[in-house]
């Protein structure tokens, strides 16, 4: 007789390896803003609806006008806080379509299922309350 099989499926943010060859191919596709060339700084605001001082469920706020410091100086980086992997606008992540060297990949420090992906969309552009477990990518908090 058969059964019902029930498979998990675990995303990744996108990250940039060290054989992309700063084309800039990625930084258009990325509909959260989520890639920046090597050595320019970010801010949460830049392409999301995201401004000014946001608290989070555990008490840590995060200023969505601050500068932070480029995650690479050397190419291209995505923000693994901001990258959801395009769900909730393409099929695919479009960085990884248009690179000619395949440089994008699955990050493994960041594992997300769809759903966690989904609710970094709602709340980078559509007003949503941040997801409860959203501290676990930001590293650059504020206490309150």
């Amino acid at each position: 007789m058969g059964g019902v099989m029930f498979i998990f499926v675990e995303l990744m943010a996108i990250h940039i390896t060290d054989d992309c060859i700063n084309c800039g191919a990625c930084e258009p596709e990325c509909p959260n803003n989520a890639i920046y060339e090597g050595g320019v700084q970010w801010r949460y605001r830049d392409g999301t609806g995201l401004t000014g001082v946001i608290p989070l469920p555990n008490g840590l706020v995060l200023d969505a006008d601050a500068p932070h410091p480029p995650i690479s100086t050397e190419y291209y980086y995505i923000v693994p806080s901001k990258c959801t992997e395009c769900m909730g606008f393409h099929e695919e992540p479009q960085c990884a379509a248009v690179c000619p060297v395949d440089c994008c990949l699955p990050d493994p420090d960041h594992r997300e299922t769809p759903e966690q992906l989904l609710a970094k969309k709602a709340f980078l552009h559509d007003g949503a309350a941040p997801p409860a477990d959203i501290q676990v990518y930001l590293e650059d908090l504020e206490r309150i």
